[in-house]
């Protein structure tokens, strides 16, 4: 017997909404029953402000972030449409990223990071309209603005600059033009912001500036077990849709697949980065669930097989009951 997920790819409008719902509950049912998270430490100016005019673990702050979420999620669609990462249309990425984030209840008070993706985001759509256009500089210019904005919030996601150096070569788009163009666009919002310190707050230490609280390494005995059967489980459904999506590649643009694989890229060096600054892990949690919901959405709505309904269904019933197995002490 073939089951189809067509119904969840393309939606009514009821079940979207119920399934946003559902997302959205998700999301809340953290600040009612789960513990509260403490306040971050925290030397950034940027962030200090959200913490002062949004308080950590209120409902406005809840709200606030899951607006952001419903933005980000917003911009994912667009992305995808404007240049067809997946060859038809589909409700699974927003799906996919909503649910994700309504379980990884540790950014669910961070406002800084959800502003972090939507500048991500922003610098995407300059990077894919990079290839063949004639102001291919100035795209390299604001791509690089976007993540140096966003670097404000969380300073580590300076390093993705060079990333998108590698992918300027990977769609062929590198040049001295377009190399000192990021360049430029990468340091003209700390050069403001050093500056309106020294103007504002002569007395500001620059070495503080600078603190990423560098943490190399990760230790697995610091996770309980639901957190690692939940993020091994994740990681080998990922490998999984990979592969289906590389099956598939024939099938796809020249771009899409160059486009794809820069996100590949983009989520190993997530992956490091969070591997470098491991104190700082749930700010890059956003980044993470974005391009995975892209990656392995390509999969489920292209395979038109049993095996990948399976998966999906599998992918729901986990990320419940690892939102649920915040509640109890396991």
């Amino acid at each position: 017997m073939k089951i189809s997920l067509k119904n969840i790819i393309v939606p009514s409008i009821p079940l979207a909404v119920l399934s946003v719902g559902f997302c959205f509950a998700l999301w809340m049912s953290t600040f009612f029953i789960h513990n509260i998270h403490a306040a971050p430490d925290t030397n950034n100016i940027f962030v200090d402000f959200l913490l002062l005019l949004f308080i950590p673990n209120s409902l406005v702050s809840y709200l606030l972030s899951f607006s952001f979420n419903l933005l980000n999620a917003f911009l994912l669609a667009q992305l995808n449409n404007k240049y067809t990462l997946i060859r038809t249309r589909t409700f699974l990425p927003i799906l996919i990223f909503l649910l994700l984030m309504g379980s990884w209840s540790d950014t669910h008070s961070i406002n800084g990071s959800h502003i972090s993706l939507t500048l991500y985001i922003f610098s995407l759509f300059y990077f894919f309209g990079m290839p063949r256009d004639p102001k291919a500089s100035e795209k390299a210019f604001m791509c690089s603005l976007m993540l140096s904005l966003a670097s404000l919030f969380i300073q580590p996601i300076i390093f993705l600059i060079p990333v998108c150096w590698a992918g300027f070569i990977m769609v062929q788009s590198f040049s001295l033009r377009t190399f000192l163009a990021s360049i430029f666009g990468a340091l003209a919002p700390w050069l403001l912001y050093i500056g309106g310190l020294f103007v504002f707050q002569s007395d500001f230490d620059l070495t503080t500036l600078f603190s990423m609280n560098l943490y190399v390494g990760i230790n697995i005995a610091s996770y309980s077990i639901p957190q690692i059967i939940y993020y091994t489980l994740l990681t080998i459904i990922a490998i999984v849709n990979l592969v289906g999506m590389y099956s598939n590649a024939y099938s796809d643009a020249m771009n899409t697949r160059v486009n794809l694989n820069f996100l590949i890229l983009q989520l190993v060096s997530t992956l490091i980065l969070i591997f470098v600054f491991n104190q700082q892990f749930a700010v890059f949690l956003p980044i993470i669930a974005f391009v995975y919901s892209v990656l392995v959405s390509h999969a489920f709505t292209l395979k038109n097989n049993n095996f990948y309904v399976y998966l999906f269904i599998l992918f729901l019933v986990l990320n419940i009951f690892y939102a649920a197995s915040k509640f109890f002490k396991i």
